[in-house]
């Protein structure tokens, strides 16, 4: 086997034995049938603040060998995930755009966009064009067109963003361009001499962007995001090393769980409390006669604006869904039991979130084994701090080895 299938295959033999545990997802107190099968309830119940504190900010994997008591599966398994997430580091020079090319870029996104620009060097170099998918703002878009003095091409489905990105490369003299296309609707080709970069390609995106870099045969840079974001209700895998191996649109999602104390723009209190309140809106909506599966609880509202509470969204949820709004006393009573009900949650859920590394570690690797398949020489490594942004796991591909970083 080659790496990329051969990487693949170590993960994929630590996560098949558990899919019961990934597609279980703790939804309430009660305890999932695979906890009670593997007997660890009354463990992870009975754990203290402090430990399940320290579980959460460095993940159960790192914690399981040190803790007294442990089951001696539970135990196993962190260590066979934490030997299959272990990554190398790649290690690049920096690029340095001006402040003014800066400007309106967020804080995380500053410390990204140097590192993806120094990583793609050699890319883009013997690139005939860069094409940027779901350029969002085109910060990577415009800078790269002007770092690498070549022709760039952002790719967006909103046409807001698309005129908000082009009036920024016009401010500062950029010669990017920008096109408002639905890459996950529309077909999505690439010359053989472009490089198709995605930072943070949400999804399915990023599915389409590797089978169209893989059909062109032309170079790769990608960084995934919100695996979930599929149209269907299962990913099918791309590559032949991964065969019979699909994830279910929630077990996806399950990638989004993080375990850090601090990143560049929310801590882990911050996060806990945003998914405090999400899981006592999901019990709002419930008890008013709402159908729906944990995580649609949110649909049709940004994810981030469960950081501002209970009330916030739950007047933006009942509002979409045509609701009359949550009276004070109905927000507090639901707050309040949240709050009891969901520090069993966070407990009964540590095995589950232990895998969030290898889901997201499953879907590159499978993007990478089909390029491989395609005759791409591959790269996986870690490009950012996890502090910087958990999503950090990037992709590169190019049918000449040597214009891959790192080597």
């Amino acid at each position: 086997m080659t790496g990329a299938s051969a990487a693949l295959a170590g993960v994929l033999h630590t996560l098949r034995p558990v899919h019961d545990i990934l597609d279980g997802r703790v939804e309430d107190v009660e305890p999932p049938a695979w906890c009670e099968r593997r007997g660890w309830t009354g463990y992870l119940l009975a754990l203290d603040d402090t430990t399940l504190r320290r579980c959460e900010e460095e993940g159960l994997g790192a914690r399981a060998a040190d803790l007294p008591g442990a089951p001696a599966d539970l135990t196993a398994l962190a260590a066979a995930v934490v030997a299959a997430t272990r990554l190398p580091v790649l290690h690049v020079d920096l690029a340095t755009p001006t402040e003014p090319a800066l400007r309106g870029v967020s804080a995380r996104k500053r410390l990204q966009l140097p590192a993806l620009l120094g990583a793609v060097g050699a890319m883009a170099e013997r690139a005939g064009r860069i094409v940027d998918v779901g350029a969002g703002n085109g910060h990577f878009t415009r800078l790269a067109a002007s770092h690498f003095d070549r022709e760039a091409l952002g790719i967006e489905r909103d046409p807001g963003r698309v005129a908000g990105a082009e009036a920024r490369a016009a401010a500062v003299g950029s010669g990017a361009r920008f096109l408002a296309v639905d890459a996950c609707r529309e077909t999505l080709a690439f010359a053989p001499d472009d490089l198709a970069v995605g930072l943070h390609a949400c999804g399915e995106l990023g599915d389409r962007l590797v089978l169209a870099a893989a059909a062109a045969g032309c170079d790769v840079a990608l960084v995934s995001c919100c695996l979930q974001k599929i149209e269907g209700p299962t990913r099918a895998p791309l590559s032949r090393a991964a065969a019979g191996f699909a994830l279910r649109k929630d077990t996806l999602g399950l990638a989004n769980l993080t375990a850090q104390p601090l990143g560049v723009e929310s801590s882990l209190d911050a996060t806990l409390a945003a998914r405090e309140a999400r899981f006592a809106l999901l019990r709002l909506l419930r008890e008013r006669g709402v159908e729906l599966a944990p995580g649609e609880e949110m649909r049709g509202i940004n994810r981030r604006r469960a950081h501002a509470g209970l009330a916030v969204i739950a007047a933006q949820a009942l509002s979409l869904r045509g609701l009359p709004a949550a009276g004070e006393a109905e927000i507090a009573r639901h707050a309040l039991e949240a709050h009891r009900r969901y520090a069993q949650v966070r407990r009964l859920s540590l095995p589950r979130s232990m895998l969030a590394r290898l889901v997201e570690l499953a879907v590159v690797l499978d993007r990478a084994a089909a390029l491989e398949e395609s005759g791409h020489a591959v790269r996986v490594a870690t490009l950012f701090e996890r502090a910087v942004t958990p999503r950090n796991i990037a992709l590169f591909a190019s049918r000449e080895g040597e214009r891959l970083p790192g080597r």
